[in-house]
């Protein structure tokens, strides 16, 4: 049967995506197929329900004749490679489960759906909305899940454990931003060295990332942030360690997926001074560990929020003490400066001045007006990519960005 699948939906709301889409089926014959397998009917559904419900099909029991004439349901055997395969699954919905209750709209990783069910020699699986991204972020998390899975088998732990002792000393990123405000009386600037993003496809064919660097810290940067993501934003941590190596001054913003604590110690390896936290994709938990361990290593955390309920999760957070508003709807990746207004009126900018935290304006900033804009709202820090990355002469650039030379 034909089907509708999409990679990715971003604009689409929950319900759209439940109303809409129809199951697709792939079925291939078992390597070895399973002998004595009881015949039995299936009914498909023709449409697919959001819920759990929908996603845990019930499994048929074959029934067992008994000698008086009766009949009675016997346990099914399952296989132990596949009862591990139902645990998981089962783990991943409990942490679905917590993540949504702190209204967390990313998934970590893709449920690895219903255990499989079986016709003959074939097998199928049922693909909905449980195991299709629902937008470009929970996309890029879930290939990152499987990235770093990987790295993990070729650099365990232990090994960057042990290459901690020779990486190079960490900088003060949040001591820097806090100068340089101070010099200026201009938010401090955190310049992104970035070649592609997923929306607006390669923003500098000519990338070199050391060259840019370079020309950010002439141009007055504060602090840098490095994109560390090959297949959506076509970087890689080398380009850090690559920018550190060439004796840029400025501290380093390791900005990558994070969803384990092992790639804070690759960064740190690499040479980073600070690290990104993204509030939609890492659970209360998870940031309060993570910030804990960043310590450790001397890194500074930067935790990103993009809503009101991001928001007040992190500031109920002790030890945070960077935080960045991102203007970008995860959801369309629209753009409106005027969320971080928003977050920054009343009582959470309040909660903020008394905590002592320094916020940082991210995405939509273009112009000085833009960066007055924010200036006002509160920030005193930015974070600005491609209106600086696609200049032919970036520190010229960030002169136009403020309106004047913040370099001196």
């Amino acid at each position: 049967m034909d089907s509708v699948m999409p990679l990715r939906t971003t604009t689409a709301t929950a319900a759209t995506v439940a109303a809409t889409v129809r199951p697709r089926f792939s079925i291939q014959p078992l390597a070895n197929p399973r002998p004595n397998k009881p015949a039995f009917s299936l009914s498909v559904p023709t449409s697919i329900s959001m819920s759990h419900r929908a996603r845990n099909l019930p499994q048929c029991s074959p029934v067992r004749a008994q000698q008086d004439g009766s009949s009675a349901v016997s346990e099914p055997t399952i296989p132990e490679g596949d009862a591990l395969k139902i645990k998981e699954w089962e783990a991943e919905r409990f942490k679905d489960e917590i993540a949504t209750s702190e209204g967390i709209r990313i998934r970590r990783r893709p449920p690895s759906g219903p255990p499989l069910h079986y016709v003959g020699p074939f097998e199928f699986r049922l693909q909905n909305e449980g195991n299709t991204p629902r937008n470009i972020l929970e996309e890029i998390v879930w290939n990152k899940d499987k990235e770093v899975t990987q790295m993990k088998e070729k650099k365990p732990l232990i090994v960057l454990k042990k290459l901690l002792s020779s990486a190079p000393p960490t900088r003060d990123f949040l001591g820097a931003l806090k100068e340089s405000y101070s010099r200026t009386g201009l938010p401090g600037l955190i310049a992104e060295v970035k070649k592609a993003s997923p929306s607006r496809g390669v923003l500098r064919e000519d990338f070199n990332p050391v060259e840019i660097a370079k020309a950010y810290e002439r141009g007055g940067a504060a602090c840098l942030s490095v994109l560390t993501d090959q297949k959506y934003f076509q970087q890689q941590l080398e380009n850090l360690e690559a920018i550190r190596n060439a004796g840029v001054e400025c501290p380093l913003l390791c900005k990558e997926f994070v969803i384990e604590a092992w790639q804070l110690y690759y960064a740190r390896v690499k040479g980073a001074d600070a690290v990104l936290l993204i509030a939609a994709v890492l659970p209360d938990l998870d940031i309060k560990y993570m910030i804990k361990i960043c310590k450790l290593l001397g890194l500074t955390a930067l935790v990103e929020v993009h809503d009101e309920r991001e928001m007040d999760r992190v500031l109920g957070i002790d030890g945070v003490e960077l935080i960045g508003i991102n203007n970008r709807d995860l959801g369309t990746f629209k753009v409106d400066i005027s969320n971080t207004k928003k977050l920054l009126e009343g009582e959470r900018g309040e909660r903020i001045r008394e905590k002592g935290i320094i916020v940082v304006g991210e995405s939509g900033l273009f112009t000085p007006a833009d960066i007055a804009y924010v200036q006002e709202a509160g920030v005193k820090a930015v974070l600005v990519g491609e209106s600086l990355v696609k200049q032919p002469d970036p520190t010229k650039g960030i002169s136009e960005l403020f309106g004047k030379d913040i370099s001196c």
